[in-house]
């Protein structure tokens, strides 16, 4: 599980791609439940975060792997699909604890709104780090896949907020 760790921190750094990745279906759901996990905890412990919000972010998590299974395979490498999601649901398992560990540890000392411009920055990092993996996996330059990446980072936002208007958390409250 170290060396899995280890491997996606590397990923993270832009350091090695998804071919680091071991291609197991074992690996691949323990991936999926820290993916999962880290999920949970982030909305657990974000205040603006409900269980809505989950299951929203969760569908479209699963809306944005599927684009990236789609452009893989148009590549013609539908081989690398299985590690390439893996290193994508990884590497934002560990972006979204890093983004948890940010609020929960950096707020008391440098306060609320220096810490939200920080955990932001961590939460956009995972473009260019999901760029890369995808640009590793098509082999193809990596402004290929850091475009490819905002794409479908903008079509998950437009996704997101089709599913999860502004309105329907008052109307929530408000009924």
């Amino acid at each position: 599980m170290l060396a899995l760790l280890q491997t996606l921190f590397d990923i993270i750094r832009l350091r090695k791609g998804p071919d680091a990745i071991p291609y197991s279906g074992f690996v691949f759901g323990l991936v999926i439940v820290l993916w999962l996990f880290s999920s949970m905890v982030m909305t657990v412990t974000t205040e603006e975060l409900d269980d809505r919000n989950f299951l929203v972010g969760m569908i479209v998590g699963i809306i944005g792997l599927a684009c990236y299974a789609a452009v893989v395979t148009v590549a013609g490498r539908g081989a690398r699909i299985l590690q390439t999601i893996a290193a994508v649901l990884g590497c934002g398992a560990l972006l979204n604890l890093m983004f948890v560990a940010g609020n929960v540890f950096l707020t008391p000392f440098i306060g609320a709104n220096f810490t939200n411009i920080i955990v932001t920055l961590i939460l956009f990092w995972s473009i260019p780090v999901e760029g890369h993996i995808l640009a590793r996996a098509i082999d193809r330059h990596w402004y290929v896949g850091i475009v490819i990446a905002m794409a479908v980072f903008v079509f998950q936002l437009i996704i997101f907020g089709l599913l999860n208007p502004p309105n329907a958390a008052v109307a929530e409250t408000a009924g």
